[in-house]
């Protein structure tokens, strides 16, 4: 049997197989309010036969949005239109997952296919952006924003436990706190980004305090049973990757300690400068590392869109679950032509029974 498709459990939830969908931005909300593109595009994932499909990246606050068009999780109309989502993601036999975060110095910024770049000052789509420091990213997004005081950082935490609460009133089973790739989390832990010399900037310890009180307060009320992971970017290819891979398995320790069931490992994105070296499965390496070091399953995504080294990466003990996403924008149905390739006996009944039967039938000999 191939490892790629072998069950995996985690607390009171199992997956049908390793493939995970990770959340990718839509940028199609109002306000932000899910909408009939988002349940046809998350019911059609899940419909292809990944074991989870992770509900993209989904605000915690209005000013958390990366764009005007992201999704939300700041009031209950959010949620109970993201309830429907979550209930055809489960109804095809996939878990539903879903991802929360604070977008940080990175918000306010037009839709990739639209400029990709910050909101224009005077523009009333835009607004104030926050930050552990008022140290703006570079480049495309040049935008400085506004240092967070203790309130701001206590109602930001807030925040994620308000959000935690309304994905799993919605009927998520599956909630991954956005901590990478530059926004609100992992700019508290970078030293690109977080120059404070409080409680909350300076050393490891003090680096990792948003990230770590944000798990503890969401852990508090997210049901024990049910899975809750991180998504963050354990090195950056700035230059001083010993070090940062370094505090990375420390942190990742600390988030086992305080209830972390899963690390998603992935880049940092902190810095334009970055130098990141991007092949397939690059990050696999790295996520086997966190993985022996901290002792947590890990998943991670990247180049993985070959059957081959994706079941790779799960049959060497790298990974406990790959995400596949770009692959599965252009085929929805991906989990069945990675089943063909490995050789999985009845390959399509990956897929639901009105389309594995003809498959099945009529497929040339």
């Amino acid at each position: 049997m191939s490892e790629l498709f072998s069950p995996f459990q985690l607390k009171s939830v199992t997956f049908r197989n390793r493939i995970a969908i990770p959340p990718m931005c839509q940028y199609s909300a109002t306000d932000g309010v899910v909408n009939d593109w988002h349940l046809a595009h998350y019911t059609g994932l899940a419909r292809g036969g990944a074991g989870l499909v992770t509900v993209e990246a989904t605000a915690v606050s209005p000013e958390g949005r990366i764009t005007p068009a992201c999704t939300g999780l700041w009031n209950d109309a959010q949620a109970q239109a993201l309830a429907p989502i979550a209930a055809a993601i489960k109804a095809s036999g996939a878990v539903a997952g879903i991802q929360i975060g604070h977008a940080g110095r990175k918000a306010s910024a037009n839709r990739p296919w639209e400029g990709d770049d910050h909101i224009p000052e005077g523009d009333a789509r835009g607004w104030q952006t926050l930050s552990p420091s008022a140290i703006p990213f570079g480049a495309n997004l040049p935008k400085i924003p506004q240092a967070m005081g203790l309130a701001d950082i206590a109602r930001v935490r807030d925040d994620f436990v308000a959000a935690a609460r309304r994905a799993w009133e919605a009927g998520f089973e599956w909630l991954e706190l956005h901590f990478a790739h530059g926004y609100l989390g992992q700019s508290f832990f970078s030293v690109h980004a977080n120059q404070r010399d409080d409680p909350y900037g300076g050393n490891l310890e003090n680096r990792s305090r948003f990230l770590l009180e944000t798990l503890v307060a969401v852990r508090a009320v997210w049901p024990e049973h049910l899975p809750l992971t991180a998504r963050f970017g354990v090195l950056e290819y700035d230059g001083r990757d010993t070090e940062t891979l370094a505090e990375s398995i420390e942190l990742a320790r600390a988030f086992k300690r305080h209830g972390l069931d899963l690390l998603s490992v992935s880049v940092g994105f902190s810095t334009p400068d970055a130098v990141i070296p991007w092949g397939p499965a690059f990050l696999a390496p790295l996520a086997e590392q966190i993985r022996r070091a901290a002792d947590i399953p890990v998943a991670a995504a990247w180049g993985i869109d070959n059957p081959e080294i994706a079941q790779n990466t799960i049959a060497s003990g790298q990974l406990d679950l790959v995400l596949v996403g770009r692959a599965h924008l252009a085929n929805p149905h991906w989990p069945y032509l990675a089943a063909l390739k490995l050789k999985v006996k009845r390959a399509a009944w990956i897929l639901p029974s009105p389309y594995a039967h003809w498959l099945e039938r009529y497929r040339p000999a």
